[in-house]
């Protein structure tokens, strides 16, 4: 039977061989082949892009950074408007023409590369046809490591965003980005080196969330121990989901003074970690759980809500009005807010919007604790090495990553409430909504959860178990007491 779509790029996908009717996040066959044909076209301008720096070429920021954000916008639960992607088609044709016309010789240039439209119609036969999409590579083993490294980009593209939102960024990690694109379309590459690249590519990974992690703590400040408010107030409010921190903080000024709350959900908690955030007085806490309870917590919530990355959820009738969208977020039928020349965006509608809604209903009370990036964590090197050496701590778990919403995930809290009271959590990402609220209580005035902050945040743990390698004088880190029970969701 003829496949309408076929995507496999999630924990999610149907069967776990690949969604082919509709997806289970929500998107329909013609945003699916669309996807592919947008990522089709940025693999062709990234191999045109890649040719003309061999040839001593400079290749502009802002390619790098169309690149980037279309990678971004295909992620899972990132962009369900089907217009936005007709749009980025066009421009990326636009662009990759324009520097197609600088290479002298073009007879080495994959399909990609070569290939244009003018017509909507064109587009859609285009993105239909059987040589756009994962199954266009007929070889297994060929197609999942071409998959694997396009899914690794896209989360270095996701971490690059956030930076370049910052004004951080770092020309050589869109090189690699770009060189890596292009090698997807050589039939000439082997299995061996495409493992060489997927392992290149994590390599880059690296520098990608490095490059983030500075622009964080360069900006904000670095994460300290924070007690979260989990209640709500008496105000109007505005939730904010996502990951951008620098939307929360144009949404934070543009709200002083105006009677409007704000609120953090999923991804978003760790902002009340930053030095940086707590001087506003209206940022009171954080609303609901991970991303997958948002229907009912964006229903209960009675304001607006700012999606500023993924993870959205194709929303119910009963909030869709309340929905706003910006950056690589998109939802048909909800206001997106788009940057100006500046970088500024203007979230008066929300404002105005939240002004006329009713109070968060209160879906819980209390405080949860978070803010043990590197630079915390290394303040208690001390103590915790000291509880080690002690054997007060006998092992570190690393349970960082994505939640989800199959019941299978509640397994990640059994084994939370399971572990022996000698053992610390590290976490980062949403898949700390699956204990962050448990009373697991603290060792000798360490919490057994320690929470480092987003997904991307991930590269404190990593700096973490180098430090404790460094302080034990181990030659490995695999050394070290830590074992890893990572929940993986999607590409970042």
């Amino acid at each position: 039977m003829e496949n309408n779509m076929f995507c496999y790029q999630c924990q999610e996908t149907a069967g776990c061989t690949g969604c082919t009717k509709v997806g289970v996040c929500g998107k329909g066959p013609d945003l699916a082949n669309m996807q592919d044909l947008l990522i089709y076209t940025t693999k062709g301008l990234s191999a045109v892009a890649t040719t003309l720096r061999s040839l001593g070429e400079e290749i502009s920021p802002q390619i790098d950074h169309y690149v980037t954000i279309n990678l971004f916008t295909t992620i899972t639960n990132a962009n369900f408007d089907e217009d936005i992607f007709y749009e980025r088609v066009f421009e990326t044709l636009k662009f990759k023409n324009e520097l197609l016309a600088k290479v002298p010789n073009k007879d080495d240039l994959p399909e990609a590369a070569l290939w244009t439209a003018s017509t909507k119609e064109e587009l859609f036969n285009k993105a239909a046809s059987p040589e756009v999409g994962i199954l266009a590579t007929e070889n297994e083993d060929i197609r999942s490591l071409r998959e694997l490294i396009t899914y690794g980009l896209k989360g270095l593209a996701a971490y690059m965003k956030h930076a370049n939102e910052l004004d951080y960024d770092k020309s050589e990690i869109s090189a690699f980005m770009e060189r890596a694109l292009a090698a997807t379309l050589d039939d000439t590459l082997s299995i061996d080196d495409l493992i060489a690249l997927t392992l290149e590519t994590g390599k880059w990974g690296v520098d990608g969330m490095a490059l983030l992690d500075s622009a964080n703590t360069g900006t904000y400040g670095n994460p300290e121990i924070t007690k979260v408010n989990i209640g709500v107030g008496n105000k109007p409010g505005i939730l904010v989901s996502g990951h951008d921190l620098r939307d929360l903080e144009q949404l934070l000024e543009q709200t002083k003074g105006t009677g409007v709350d704000v609120y953090t959900h999923s991804e978003m908690l760790p902002a009340h970690y930053y030095p940086e955030f707590k001087k506003y007085d209206n940022f009171v806490g954080n609303y609901g759980n991970a991303w997958w309870k948002q229907k009912s917590e964006f229903e209960s919530f009675n304001g607006p809500i700012l999606m500023t990355t993924n993870c959205v959820v194709p929303p119910a009738k009963s909030y869709k009005d309340r929905l706003f969208t910006t950056g690589a977020s998109g939802v048909p039928g909800c206001t997106h807010i788009n940057r100006d020349e500046n970088g500024h965006k203007d979230f008066s509608a929300i404002i105005e919007l939240a002004k006329t809604c009713q109070p968060p209903v209160e879906i819980e009370k209390g405080e949860i604790i978070g803010g043990f990036a590197h630079n915390q964590v290394f303040a208690l090197a001390d103590k915790i090495v000291d509880a080690v050496k002690s054997g007060a701590i006998k092992k570190f778990f690393v349970m960082a990553g994505c939640d989800g919403r199959q019941k299978s995930r509640n397994y990640y809290t059994e084994f939370a409430k399971a572990l022996p009271k000698d053992m610390v959590i590290l976490t980062a990402g949403c898949a700390k909504y699956k204990y962050n609220k448990l009373e697991l209580g603290d060792i000798g005035g360490i919490p057994r959860v320690l929470d480092a902050g987003q997904c991307n945040d991930s590269y404190s743990l990593a700096l973490i178990a180098l430090k404790l390698k460094e302080i034990f004088e181990l030659q490995d880190v695999n050394e070290l007491p830590i074992a890893y029970n990572i929940a993986w969701y999607e590409q970042k």
